[in-house]
């Protein structure tokens, strides 16, 4: 049996710096809850509601293979506001499978969005994004989804090695059951280097400098009855949320 790559992993006190020299960076959970300020068990009362994920109703390639809900906030210092329910949008230009659609995905349950670690992770990552790049509000676009293997093959990224128009994104995997594949690949956006692994512990982060890098995630396949793949994304965008109205404006 291969072994899989593991990411490489960056201490909290060195995210900022590893972000800035190379475009990405990867916290274990350890490092995760340090950088966040919980308790990492506290996060397991937030599994159920991956189970509750309603179908993409959205998929274009005609998969039935990704479960999603969605949600909009915004950071300032250390303050979240979660905004009205609205719809994800992203150009043609960042999203050519999906792009020029206002998606209306089924919003974040309450419960989840109430838990105090919420607010914690996403101000802790705002603080980093805000660490490159200044303080200053930050529009987050926060996304749950589920990637099964029901059909045979599930794909992380439909559309391919792509960048979300936004100023970063983070990758947390939540659960991965029952599935090989889903090899992770970041290629720089102007120039050669690249680096893949697997993400196979929960709880690990990859944040992204989506201005610099490149990101797709292959196809998993099931080892296991019922096998799927769990994440939490995170897209950070200064100077508001991408709309139609915007045109070339960016969320993840």
């Amino acid at each position: 049996m291969t072994s899989l790559l593991a990411p490489p992993i960056t201490s909290p006190d060195q995210l900022t710096d590893t972000l800035r020299s190379q475009g990405h960076a990867a916290l274990s959970p350890a490092g995760l809850a340090k950088l966040a300020g919980f308790d990492l068990d506290s996060l397991g009362a937030w599994l159920p509601s991956w189970e509750r994920l309603p179908p993409d109703a959205y998929l274009r390639d005609g998969g039935r293979y990704r479960r999603r809900r969605h949600g909009s906030f915004v950071v300032t210092g250390e303050s979240l506001l979660q905004v009205p329910h609205r719809a994800h949008w992203q150009p043609v230009s960042y999203n050519a499978l999906h792009g020029g659609l206002e998606r209306w995905f089924e919003p974040l349950e309450p419960a989840l969005v109430a838990a105090p670690a919420w607010a914690r992770l996403i101000v802790s990552l705002a603080g980093a994004c805000s660490a490159i790049k200044g303080a200053q509000p930050w529009y987050v676009e926060a996304h749950q989804f589920r990637i099964d293997t029901t059909d045979g093959i599930g794909r992380p990224t439909p559309e391919g090695a792509h960048r979300d128009g936004v100023d970063f994104v983070a990758v947390i995997l939540v659960s991965r059951e029952g599935v090989k594949g889903g090899e992770t690949r970041i290629f720089e956006a102007e120039g050669p280097a690249g680096l893949r692994f697997t993400l196979t512990q929960p709880w690990t982060t990859l944040l992204l400098d989506d201005e610099r890098v490149v990101h797709e995630t292959t196809p998993i396949q099931p080892a296991a009855a019922g096998g799927h793949r769990d994440t939490l994304v995170l897209t950070y965008r200064s100077h508001g949320f991408q709309d139609p109205q915007q045109g070339n404006a960016a969320s993840g």
